[in-house]
């Protein structure tokens, strides 16, 4: 089977915004939902807990009730209960009781894993891209932070494969935004050492890169996982708070104040000062100026966290920032002036910025699905492990293994022996992190081999660590006396048991067909429900002139009752021919309700200094 015949995709699976790509014969390229290369990493809900919209329609209902959004879910792969005191904010969601290794979030009358959610938003992309191919897909590479441990890896495979995709290979974000500039340069030996400096929606990391030719290798790599824009976001809008003397009430106020607290920070990016209304419970409750000054202080201390990490990738690198040829810039966030600003100064060179931010993280996941399927033959990639491996000993030490950023796939080994006479097995535990102590660094399994009894320190036993191309770890325990072993693959210390994976995955093949095409007639008819009450709110509202409304009502309320009528019996094909009517019909509508909302919240500013 030819790469033709069995594309691989590359999936950027984004905390805010995610994206779906391909490279063939004509290149690499965005795959575009409608006009819009962005797929919102948002779902709707309904009351009873079902999935309603994923992306874009998801994300025109955030504000109907936040309580059936569910958004920035990313942020919780692979992680537990107990993770969630490290938030730098609280996600608004009735997250239910259960243990600490499981996070699940209540939604109507059903409960959810992060795990499951990011499936959803991968079965966007998929049907994205079968939508533009024309074909069926059962192959992706899926990208994540540079820093994601071994079970937010396991995790983001294994929503893949509830997604109904072959998870190919997980591949580094800053190592794909790599790809994505060097691809296609010239074949020289010359070396060149880029700084990938990742500054996204929910997650931060800086990846240190030795480019020689078509040859790209990590040489290190730092970040947060907890650290993105979202969290300029909420530094924004505690100050709105401050400087307002006005908070949010409810759930929906406040994410009314962090969408204007994000318009905030887009239009000081491109303006110097912005007069702001701020409204939420129907009224007035401030209005003013803020100039970009204000709001870099602000923001300041949060960026400047990304360059600790910048420090620490160097360090880990042995090198020094006269040695960095080039920075790469990645990430919606780093279009923000004061990002730009802060590395140029830290790096002391101007960042490259000539590739679209949000993009180039799909465009190299693309470029590493091709050289995955044969249709590259010339580019090598050479990642790195992000976070050491290795094993408990005697007194709750670490001995590690596989240090960080070893090159993978890689292998190491090591010889343990007893430390008590007449021990009958040995209690392996597996670990992750660059402390010395277990209780400082993250578990990853444990399991036992049996030996037979005999004095202290005289069995020999060999334990071998393998992580193959996808980050993912097989540990193995041999008595090299008796040739006795035990296998354990880290699967994901928080998330769904395989149990339920298998189960889900069993029920997904044997109802696909006729799950498939009520599906679409429920998503047709919510959407259908979706527009009408979006459309008759939108005719009452009081922005527009009465003039402007009694024309628009005329033409646009037999479509709405033609609509309603059809909901009631009427097949997939009509409603959705209706659904593209009332849509056309309402688009004069709805950029009249737009133009004078913008022009009431930010004087001066053009629709596009907001969205841009």
């Amino acid at each position: 089977m030819t790469a033709k015949d069995d594309p691989i995709i590359g999936i950027d699976l984004g905390t805010t915004n995610s994206l779906v790509a391909i490279c063939d014969e004509k290149g690499s390229r965005i795959l575009k939902d409608g006009e819009s290369n962005l797929i919102p990493s948002v779902l709707v809900f309904n009351e009873l807990g079902k999935v309603l919209a994923v992306g874009h329609r998801a994300k025109t209902l955030k504000s109907l009730d936040p309580k059936r959004v569910l958004y920035s879910v990313k942020r919780l792969l692979g992680k537990g209960k107990k993770d969630l005191a490290a938030l730098p904010f609280k996600l608004p969601f009735d997250f239910s009781p259960s243990t600490d290794e499981v996070i699940r979030i209540q939604v109507g009358a059903e409960k959810y894993s992060p795990i499951e959610l990011s499936a959803e938003i991968l079965k966007r992309c998929k049907f994205i891209a079968e939508n533009a191919l024309g074909r069926p897909l059962k192959k992706a590479v899926v990208t994540v932070p540079a820093y994601f441990n071994d079970s937010q890896r396991s995790a983001t495979a294994m929503a893949g494969k509830l997604a109904g995709l072959q998870v190919v290979r997980i591949l580094n974000e800053p190592t794909a935004a790599a790809l994505a500039y060097g691809f296609g340069q010239s074949s020289q030996e010359d070396s060149k050492i880029i700084a990938v400096y990742d500054f996204g929606g929910g997650t931060f990391d800086i990846s240190i890169l030795k480019v020689t030719g078509k040859i790209f290798e990590v040489l290190s790599t730092d970040g947060d996982t907890l650290l993105g824009g979202d969290d300029l976001d909420h530094a924004i809008a505690e100050y709105l708070e401050k400087k307002s003397n006005a908070s949010p009430c409810t759930e929906e106020d406040r994410v009314l104040l962090l969408s204007q607290a994000e318009n905030i920070k887009k239009a000081l990016s491109v303006e110097t000062k912005v007069a702001v209304q701020l409204q939420w419970a129907q009224k007035l409750q401030w209005s003013g100026q803020i100039t970009r000054d204000e709001i870099n202080a602000v923001m300041k201390s949060v960026i400047e966290r990304t360059l600790s990490s910048c420090k620490n990738a160097l360090k880990a690198a042995n090198l020094t920032i006269a040695d960095v040829n080039e920075i790469v810039m990645v990430g919606g966030s780093t279009r923000v002036p004061l990002v730009r600003s802060l590395v140029k100064e830290f790096f002391k060179k101007t960042p490259n910025t000539s590739l679209n931010p949000d993009e180039v993280v799909a465009l190299g996941a693309a470029i590493q699905a091709s050289i995955l399927s044969g249709e590259t033959t010339d580019a090598l990639l050479l990642d790195v492990v992000p976070l050491s491996l290795g094993l408990e000993t005697m007194g709750g030490v670490v001995s590690k293994i596989i240090p960080r950023n070893s090159t993978i796939p890689c292998a190491a080994s090591e010889m343990f022996t007893t430390y008590a006479d007449n021990q009958t097995a040995v209690d392996l535990h597996i670990l992750q992190g660059e402390r010395e102590l277990v209780k400082d660094c993250r578990s990853l399994g444990k399991f036992k081999l049996r030996i037979p009894p005999g004095p202290a320190g005289l069995p020999k036993i060999e334990v071998k660590f393998l992580m193959d191309a996808n980050g993912i770890l097989q540990v193995k325990a041999i008595d090299k006396k008796t040739g006795e072993s035990a296998v354990l693959e880290v699967s994901p210390s928080f998330g769904l048991s395989d149990a339920e994976v298998e189960s889900m995955l069993q029920a997904a093949f044997e109802n696909a067909q006729r799950d498939f095409a009520e599906r679409q007639l429920i998503e047709a008819k919510n959407q259908a429900r979706a527009l009408i009450q979006a459309t008759e709110k939108s005719l009452i509202n009081p922005l527009l002139d009465a003039p402007f409304r009694a024309v628009q009502e005329q033409k646009i309320r037999p479509v709405v009752k033609a609509l309603k009528i059809d909901l009631e019996s009427a097949a997939l094909e009509i409603i959705l021919t209706r659904v593209k009517e009332l849509d056309f019909i309402t688009q004069e509508l709805a950029q009249a309700i737009l133009n004078r909302s913008v022009s009431s919240h930010l004087t001066q500013q053009s629709i596009e200094s907001i969205s841009g």
